[in-house]
């Protein structure tokens, strides 16, 4: 029994475990989400008792009735973290507290009830403990953490839910991208938009996603590998690419500034983002927040101001952008290679994400095994 912030979460253990070698197996060439480990969390709301039969059991399939409320009006949101296998073989999850943090703020957005941060580091503490066999340690390889919570109750009048269900699961995982790290083609969607101000787009919330398909698939069909945002307005304005944060490199060498698209309530305050801004000025790069054109990219990368372009999130941490397409034309970013700051500040996170690096900054979240 696991107790948090008046919260008592029941352990109930898988009674047999996946043999060693078929686990070996399976974490050979995992994917990304493909594979999930043995053990899930899960914690109930309603209005009455608030957040109620806390408890970790056998990760297994679940049942809901035709008519919740979640599956007709998809008041939900999710999560998304991980944890690494230490260079010394010990287990930390990155920035938790963060995320939990981000969790409350989109659960707040979706008029759903907040979980307390205490509980969300606590459940994903006792999800790695008891599956830290499937942690795998391979260098693009991670444990991939989902907490995700949704309105549970049943009937079709739109309302806010009175009953709610939030999960924590763990995918053992490689690389987001098949190819790895290689700068992808992006496609600038003038016809569809991610994300309006007033909207959820700085919310976790999985409708954002849903809602970004058509445009993914418009972007495939004109030869990229993902698409661009841009602004709800004018359609000028850079905001995310896919479902990442963008970033754009200023200069080289000791005057490279680092410069992402403010957070102006149509954007996701990524943790990678967050994390990168900090690392950036440490590593004696300039970082800035501010309004991004298309315009000024063009033109940047034309006259040699912009040398890089990369998107940052959590599964991918830096995706390079080699060239940018859209129906006005296009252009090539840096010959189509991974620029230095990027691959300079991805090395830097990482290693500090696996412990091959001090942590001055307190990310790492250690999980104790025993």
């Amino acid at each position: 029994m696991s107790t948090t912030a008046g919260i008592r979460i029941a352990v109930h253990p898988v009674k047999s475990r996946v043999p060693a070698a078929e686990r070996a197996r399976r974490l050979e060439n995992p994917g990304f989400g493909q594979i999930f480990s043995e053990h899930m969390v899960s914690l109930r709301w309603n209005a009455k008792e608030g957040w109620h039969d806390a408890q970790l059991t056998a990760y297994a399939p679940i049942s809901l009735d035709p008519g919740t409320s979640f599956l007709h009006y998809a008041q939900g949101v999710f999560e998304g973290l991980k944890a690494f296998r230490q260079v010394d073989g010990s287990i930390a999850i990155f920035r938790p507290e963060a995320h939990a943090a981000r969790f409350r703020r989109s659960a707040r957005r979706l008029a759903l009830p907040e979980l307390p941060e205490d509980v969300f580091v606590e459940a994903l503490e006792l999800l790695v403990r008891h599956d830290h066999e499937w942690v795998p340690s391979g260098p693009e390889q991670s444990f991939y953490l989902r907490p995700f919570m949704f309105a549970t109750d049943i009937g079709l009048g739109v309302h806010a839910g009175t009953e709610v269900t939030c999960l924590f699961i763990a995918s053992p995982s490689g690389s987001y991208f098949t190819h790895g790290v290689k700068p992808v083609s992006v496609w600038l969607s003038t016809e569809y938009t991610r994300a309006a101000p007033g909207g959820t787009g700085d919310a976790k919330f999985g409708g954002n996603y849903a809602g970004s398909l058509i445009a993914q698939a418009q972007a495939q069909r004109e030869g990229c590998d993902t698409v661009v945002w841009l602004d709800a307005a004018e359609h000028a304005w850079v905001e995310e690419m896919g479902g990442m944060n963008l970033a754009f490199v200023f200069g080289s060498g000791d005057r490279a500034r680092v410069v992402t698209p403010a957070l102006t309530g149509t954007l996701l305050p990524g943790i990678t983002r967050d994390s990168l801004l900090r690392l950036a000025v440490d590593l004696g790069y300039g970082a800035e927040e501010r309004r991004v054109s298309v315009e000024e990219w063009r033109k940047g990368n034309a006259d040699g101001t912009v040398t890089e372009a990369f998107a940052c999130g959590t599964a991918a941490v830096i995706t390079p952008v080699g060239e940018v397409k859209s129906s006005s034309g296009g252009w090539t970013i840096g010959g189509g290679k991974p620029g230095p700051v990027a691959m300079r500040l991805r090395k830097a996170l990482v290693d500090i994400q696996r412990g091959a690096a001090p942590d001055p900054y307190g990310w790492r979240h250690p999980v104790a095994l025993s």
